[in-house]
């Protein structure tokens, strides 16, 4: 069995000034009851670091019931973060003694409305608690808080609904998070021999769905950095359907609409979750030299940046979303102690230079499709 407990393994960025350590005792967890309320914290990651105490004996009892529904059952850090929520399902399961359950009720495709229906949906099943990433808060507040006023705890991950009910939020800042997209863009484009100042970049920001509050919130962090450099041109904000095809499709079409696009600023990495835009681009020398920044970086993204086309990912921890997420639900639920309404997690700068150490930190979290080449990397 994979073990929740683990962390990104030790590195450091390019420019070999931060360390990439998740110590994790988050995730460890041996006394969780006498950790006080404040929580510690995290070093690297920002999140609360808690202890849980080992059962005697097996589960018993009256199972605790999680649903969990996050925007898309074909997006793989979806998926990463359901593998994340099971795996520490079954090992809380052990260490405190009760079964707890992971029922995945996650739309196929993003659809706010569909997940206000699954939330009532598992109400209506009797769940003890819902996980949920939201696709579109203004769909799913009123729907959470009916939830609630029913006895059922709601916890959101990734995506949050903050005006609603629900006790607690497991995420990035997506401010800061679009920030340091653009920034990064920013820092790539102006290596270029006139460092931008005569004839600024044009780049764009591959956006999702507008509906997203974590996707809106990140392309304003992007237009806010933006803003700050004179040697970027910003040409527009893309939304689209977060799937890979509908992604590639608008990256596409917007190059031809601008054939001077320099750079992407993408919050979110649809595009390259499969090598569908990567032979697209190999096979245009015209768009040889652009440049893509983008949010997480899972298996299938790791070509782009060996290739050159994706110099810098911010990863998300994916996998953490759902294990802290049950591991907080318990904590709440069965163990009666206070949680903190936000638990922070920060992004990884995944560059060519620690490639190898972030594939075999996702080796570690229970993906199966990552490339043994990259796997050997130092």
């Amino acid at each position: 069995m994979r073990s929740a407990a683990k962390g990104v393994a030790n590195s450091v960025d390019a420019g070999g000034t931060k360390s990439l350590k998740w110590s994790l005792g988050l995730l460890a967890l041996a006394t969780l009851a006498s950790i006080p309320a404040g929580c510690r914290k995290d070093a690297s990651t920002g999140a609360p670091t808690t202890t849980i105490a080992a059962s005697p004996g097996p589960p018993t009892g009256k199972p605790l019931r999680i649903a969990m529904i996050a925007k898309s059952a074909s997006n793989p850090s979806f998926l990463s973060a359901r593998t994340g929520a099971e795996d520490r399902a079954r090992e809380l399961s052990v260490q405190v003694g009760a079964q707890i359950e992971v029922d995945w009720l996650t739309p196929s495709q993003e659809d706010g409305r569909v997940q206000a229906q699954r939330i009532l949906q598992a109400v209506n099943d009797r769940v003890d608690a819902i996980l949920i990433s939201c696709s579109d808060d203004q769909k799913v507040s009123d729907a959470i808080d009916d939830a609630v006023a029913r006895g059922v705890a709601v916890m959101t991950f990734d995506s949050d609904a903050a005006r609603s009910r629900r006790f607690a939020f497991c995420g990035i800042d997506d401010l800061e998070v679009g920030q340091k997209l653009m920034a990064e863009l920013a820092a790539i484009l102006i290596s270029r021999p006139d460092g931008g100042t005569k004839n600024p970049a044009e780049v764009a920001i591959l956006a999702g769905n507008p509906s997203a509050p974590n996707s809106r919130r990140r392309v304003e962090g992007a237009m806010r950095e933006a803003a700050r450099h004179p040697e970027l041109k910003v040409v527009g904000t893309f939304f689209h359907v977060e799937t890979s095809q509908d992604a590639s499709a608008e990256v596409l079409r917007v190059a031809t609409a601008h054939p001077g696009l320099a750079g992407w600023a993408m919050v979110g990495g649809w595009a390259l979750y499969n090598k569908t835009l990567l032979g697209d681009l190999q096979s245009d020398r015209s768009k040889g030299q652009l440049k893509i920044v983008s949010v997480n970086a899972l298996p299938p993204q790791l070509i782009y940046v060996e290739k050159g086309f994706a110099p810098v990912l911010l990863a998300q921890p994916t996998y953490l979303w759902g294990a802290v997420g049950v591991e907080m639900i318990v904590r709440r639920l069965l163990l009666k102690k206070p949680v903190p309404e936000h638990i922070p997690m920060e992004l990884i700068r995944v560059t060519s230079e620690n490639l190898g150490t972030w594939a075999r930190q996702l080796k570690a979290w229970g993906f199966g499709d990552v490339p043994d080449e990259y796997l050997r990397m130092k």
